[in-house]
């Protein structure tokens, strides 16, 4: 049993759960706005993308020395540059991941707690990051205990969820027989970003690897189970959310679902977006604190400190647009280093019928968002 829980179940956890995380509550609203088929035309697509880069990322991480992370890896196959310009992706990557978790994440803090005990917004986002923060110091290994919990706990939330509201999922909603006339051709790429987002975990192989030990075989099939399972709960999720909620989908998805559903449900909906929001907050967390570390040999408090307070920075000087920050980092950051990593691909011998069409969807994509941007 303890084999079990060190090979399998811890490594899972970690891996879905930092995949897990603000990306998927934004999925709904996608769905509403460019239709359900595309959404999942998107999903089958990007999660054969995802899971291609998982296993080649897999590849460069096994034959890399340990104790690095991706500006590390890049730094050691690419070079100086390489280095850096993962490190740049790396860092507003992670730092408007872990901006969207804190958004989202005292919204729906305040939503529980402020009709009971008062107090604004900001003073609920703050106790989130202390909380999420205290977490971020105590590093992988007592996370990965409490990943299972907050897990557990958020899928029976969302379990209680679906129980108690599906006789007011109508299919109407999910397949509108009116549909929008007002034709906006952005929206056929609106999905890349957000689902890409929800789905991109890379940084933590390195991270699942070094759990495994001696056990690095079990590498590829830990990403594989972790990169199937995911998306088919986001597509669940989308289903109900959207099933539900109809043309009034929110952005955070759990927010609108509340306004439609008793007190009891509404609260439920809402500790089941804190916990799916925590969850990935202290794993990108983890990610950027360790790069600091193991890349730049930056003292582990100083890591900590400059991996902490940057996204509560900018939450406080007002950046909380929240699909923005999804799409944004999702198809042009990460975009950015799904490129660098087929590039690493190749100078590990890689195969250039994968890495060419590979990098042009990720180029695509990069072009796509700030388009989307600027408009």
């Amino acid at each position: 049993m303890r084999d079990l829980f060190k090979n399998y179940i811890y490594p899972i956890v970690v891996f879905s759960g930092g995949m897990f995380g603000v990306g998927f509550l934004s999925l709904p609203y996608v769905a509403m706005k460019s239709g359900i088929w595309l959404t999942v035309f998107y999903f089958v697509i990007l999660t054969a993308l995802v899971a291609g880069i998982n296993l080649i990322f897999a590849e460069i991480s096994l034959k890399t020395p340990d104790l690095k992370r991706f500006p590390g890896f890049a730094n050691y196959h690419l070079g100086k540059w390489g280095g850096a310009l993962a490190f740049l992706c790396t860092a507003i990557g992670t730092i408007g991941a872990l901006l969207a978790y804190l958004i989202v994440g005292g919204q729906f803090l305040t939503s529980i707690f402020q009709p009971t005990f008062g107090g604004n917004a900001n003073l609920y986002t703050l106790l989130y990051f202390v909380a999420g923060s205290i977490l971020v110091y105590l590093g992988i290994k007592i996370i990965a205990k409490v990943e299972i919990v907050v897990l557990g706990f958020l899928f029976l939330s969302l379990a209680l969820i679906f129980l108690q509201s599906f006789s007011l999922i109508k299919l109407g909603n999910i397949f509108p027989v009116v549909v929008d006339t007002k034709f906006n051709f952005l929206n056929l790429f609106l999905p890349y970003g957000p689902i890409l987002f929800s789905l991109w975990g890379t940084g933590l192989i390195p991270e699942v690897e070094e759990m495994l030990g001696k056990n690095k075989r079990l590498l590829k099939k830990i990403l594989l189970i972790s990169t199937i399972a995911v998306p088919i709960v986001y597509i669940l999720f989308t289903f109900l959310i959207l099933g539900i909620t109809g043309a009034k989908t929110t952005e955070t998805a759990l927010t609108g679902l509340g306004l439609l559903l008793g007190d009891g449900l509404m609260t439920l909906s809402l500790v089941a977006g804190v916990l799916a929001t925590f969850t990935a907050f202290i794993m990108q967390g983890v990610i950027l604190k360790e790069s600091l570390q193991y890349d730049f040999k930056i003292k582990h408090w100083q890591a900590f400190v400059m991996s902490s307070c940057v996204p509560l920075i900018l939450f406080l000087l007002g950046f909380k647009s929240f699909i923005t920050l999804v799409s944004l980092f999702g198809g042009f950051f990460l975009g950015i280093s799904g490129i660098l990593i087929l590039l690493m691909y190749k100078k590990i011998g890689g195969k250039n019928i994968i890495i060419y069409p590979l990098s042009l969807v990720f180029l695509l994509g990069v072009i796509y968002e700030v388009i989307y941007f600027i408009k």
